[in-house]
């Protein structure tokens, strides 16, 4: 028993090692990446900027000044103002802690979800793989934003509600993903060698099999911050998302294309950061999954 225990915790110890040799390659090879270091270097500034908005502007984003509307960028309002006098550069600052902020909650929510669904489907197979393969099959088959549409239309505007919207789509493709590789390691030796000392089923899944799904979950949940960025703009533009006068980006946008031809910073200010945003994390995330996978970059 006691030579059996300790066998196992020097395979522990040099599983361990190895791990850390792995990430430490994926870490060099990342930063060797330009795009990955231009995507990673856009991400650093707009969630310093947007989560220290105070520190970058002093105006407060929901105060009106009716004397002050429609003003042009200037060195006191670097990105001018809004129909209500609002400081434009304020308003795109604290909607952009709004927007990441449904982003990373809508992330996190799906990507539960997608480990749930998809390590049952991929461990137990059967019949619970072909009823949660179906399933998924039927929300993939509908177009991510216009389910989005209908769930948020179902449930109401709102915070909460928008990164609902937003996550439910986007639990099929993770949960096809942590399917597919759970299917891969499932009959490996380690997960053989867990089942006949008499593990449970759930204690393999979290301990034995999840942890060798973090890498295609990081990438995936990486590549959906810019998709969900896009989503959430996208339900606040035709008004299902979040509600004036609390500032987005999306809704922002919507206001301007009003003004579209007398007033452009409304429009042009709030699409540079969703842009922006956008091709960051795209950007990133490709440089991710290049690092954690070398074999996918050709």
């Amino acid at each position: 028993m006691f030579w059996k225990s300790k066998r196992e915790t020097v395979k522990s110890l040099e599983e361990m090692t190895r791990r850390r040799s792995q990430w430490r390659d994926v870490m060099g090879r990342l930063f060797r990446n330009k795009t990955g270091f231009v995507g990673l270097c856009i991400c650093a500034i707009l969630i310093i900027l947007v989560v220290f908005a105070p520190v970058f502007t002093s105006y407060n984003p929901l105060k009106q000044s009716v004397p002050e509307r429609f003003l042009y960028p200037s060195s006191e309002h670097i990105f001018g103002t809004d129909d209500f006098g609002r400081d434009l550069w304020a308003r795109i600052l604290y909607g952009g802690r709004i927007s990441l902020l449904i982003a990373f909650i809508a992330v996190i929510i799906s990507t539960v979800g997608a480990i749930i669904l998809g390590s049952c489907a991929g461990y137990f197979g059967g019949a619970v793989d072909q009823i949660i393969t179906r399933v998924m099959d039927v929300m993939m088959s509908i177009p991510g934003l216009l389910l989005a549409i209908a769930i948020s239309s179902a449930l109401g505007a709102g915070l909460v509600n928008t990164a609902l919207a937003i996550a439910i789509p986007g639990i099929a493709p993770g949960a096809r993903i942590i399917r597919s590789t759970v299917m891969s390691i499932k009959d490996c030796e380690y997960v053989e060698a867990a089942k006949a000392s008499g593990s449970k089923n759930f204690r393999l899944i979290m301990i034995h099999i999840i942890p060798n799904c973090i890498a295609p979950l990081i990438v995936n949940a990486t590549l959906s911050i810019g998709g969900n960025i896009m989503a959430i703009s996208g339900l606040s533009f035709i008004g299902l998302g979040v509600q004036a006068p609390t500032p987005e980006w999306g809704a922002i946008l919507s206001t301007g294309k009003t003004y579209l031809r007398d007033f452009w910073p409304l429009v042009f200010f709030p699409a540079l950061f969703i842009m922006l945003t956008i091709l960051g994390f795209n950007l990133f995330g490709d440089a991710l999954r290049d690092a954690l996978d070398p074999r996918l970059k050709d």
